[in-house]
């Protein structure tokens, strides 16, 4: 857990606010924990009102410039910037594992995915463009303009810190915009890396600042009432989302939410058993559980139920939970006991209700905020396991009798990110993308990342796209110029 302190010595992993060419240091600090042991791993300044308005002061002058750049200069940058990354690559895994909890490995995955968006938007950025029509005698020619929105305020989550920050900031700064970016206070570490190495690759000052603050709700406050701010990026919580959107308001801001799921994963009767229990361990146990993306329930037929079941829960069983330093480690700490204590109350709900753990787990637990990865069968669809996203390695299975019902089952819930389904039958498969209320289907895999394709959710799990030419297109906006005479 992060916490506030106030102390005159700055030690060397004490990260500076990013605002403009300058380096803001404050009274106040941010302490950044490892959660799998609690001890401090660094701390960065903790921005006041002030420093958020200098952040967007220091955007809308750079903007006067970068918005004025060709697509091929800031298309060279964004290809350093990601040569950067993966040269840095061992630094920067190393400051996501030790904040965020995650094995190494996965750390070191997330630092190639995001360094991708740099590479993937570089391209992308040569591609922006209008359309021409041929008018009348009085008005020979039309032309349809793209051009940046603005300044960006972007707020990313502590889960995947440099792939949120890398799909909304490269996004907007390849579009040619400037961004103030606020990571999570639990998770600023590799960020404030990551800001370090886009100056060294050239970005210019302003393009790029980055603020932290705690409360963190200093900055949206800024960023729904400052008009110079022309679009908000929020990915997190669905109330928070709501309360940024609701003040944004005010100001005719756009926004942009990635918010929650519920994400069902659906095994149908023909489905390939070793297949879909492979991606089942994959797609619940990404960074402990602790993804949007994540399965989140699992629907299987009746006639594979108990089969599927049984598997998962050895698979899961023989996981080896521990640090995310240790390189034997698969699942990692939850990011704080907070969170294990939320999801043991799901669980003691789950089972009071009728619900069955399938076995024993065979993972020893360390010290700390761990949760054993857990296979629960016959929960109620009531239980806070089926209707809230779980946040973590625990897996609520329930069967189903025939595909309109599986297709209720997974659609009966308030948000719509993803789905997962797996069948050998491709009328099946496309039924269920049709029929899946969901922004994102996935069929007979365990991911669904890719940064050629958008991702976003229907219903409450947000509004727009983040990813592929999409989600440049979002910041940008349309001018519509006609030429008479």
């Amino acid at each position: 857990m992060s916490s506030v302190v106030v102390s005159p010595a700055r030690p060397d992993n004490h990260e500076l606010l990013r605002i403009g060419s300058k380096r803001v240091d404050t009274p106040g600090r941010i302490e950044v924990r490892d959660p799998a042991t609690g001890t401090i791993v660094g701390s960065c300044a903790n921005a006041s009102t002030t420093d958020v308005v200098a952040a967007v002061d220091a955007a809308q002058a750079a903007y006067r410039t970068w918005g004025r750049t060709t697509a091929s200069d800031r298309a060279g940058v964004l290809h350093d910037i990601a040569e950067a990354m993966v040269a840095d690559e061992p630094q920067l895994a190393r400051l996501v594992t030790a904040e965020v909890g995650k094995p190494l490995a996965e750390s070191s995955g997330e630092v190639d995915y995001a360094a991708e968006f740099a590479h993937w938007y570089a391209e992308e950025a040569r591609r922006v463009s209008g359309r021409v029509t041929i008018g009348g005698p009085d008005e020979p020619w039309r032309q349809l303009v793209r051009q940046p929105i603005g300044v960006v305020g972007a707020i990313t989550p502590w889960n995947y810190p440099l792939v949120l920050s890398a799909r909304k900031a490269f996004a907007a700064i390849a579009a040619g915009c400037t961004v103030v970016l606020k990571p999570s206070e639990l998770a600023p570490l590799s960020v404030f890396r990551l800001g370090m190495l886009a100056q060294q690759a050239g970005l210019p000052d302003g393009v790029l600042n980055i603020v932290t603050a705690s409360p963190p709700t200093i900055v949206g406050d800024v960023f729904s009432t400052d008009p110079r701010v022309r679009k908000i990026s929020f990915t997190g919580s669905v109330a928070t989302g709501k309360t940024l959107m609701r003040a944004a308001a005010r100001t005719l801001t756009r926004v942009g939410l990635e918010l929650g799921g519920n994400n069902a994963f659906l095994v149908f009767e023909d489905a390939d058993l070793d297949l879909a229990v492979r991606a089942a361990v994959v797609a619940k146990l990404r960074n402990g559980g602790q993804t949007c993306v994540c399965a989140n329930r699992f629907l299987v037929h009746e006639s594979v139920l108990t089969e599927f079941a049984d598997r998962l829960a050895e698979a899961l069983g023989g996981k080896v939970v521990g640090s995310g330093s240790d390189p034997a480690t698969e699942v990692g700490p939850m990011i704080n006991q907070r969170a294990v204590d939320r999801i043991r109350v799901a669980v003691d709900q789950a089972l009071a209700n009728g619900a069955t753990a399938v076995r024993a787990t065979n993972n020893s637990l360390p010290d700390g905020p761990y949760y054993p990865p857990t296979v629960l069968l016959d929960v109620d669809a009531d239980s806070t396991l089926m209707t809230e996203e779980i946040f973590g390695p625990v897996a609520p299975v329930t069967g189903f009798h025939d595909f309109e019902q599986a297709i209720d089952l997974a659609n009966d819930t308030e948000y719509g990110l993803a789905a997962y389904v797996f069948t050998a039958s491709l009328r099946t498969a496309m039924r269920a993308s049709e029929e899946l209320e969901t922004g994102i289907v996935i069929v007979n895999r365990a991911a669904p990342s890719g940064v050629e394709f958008p991702q976003g959710g229907v219903k409450q799990s947000g509004i727009g796209l983040e990813g592929g030419p999409e989600g440049l297109a979002d910041f940008t906006t349309s001018k519509f110029v006609t030429l008479g005479g």
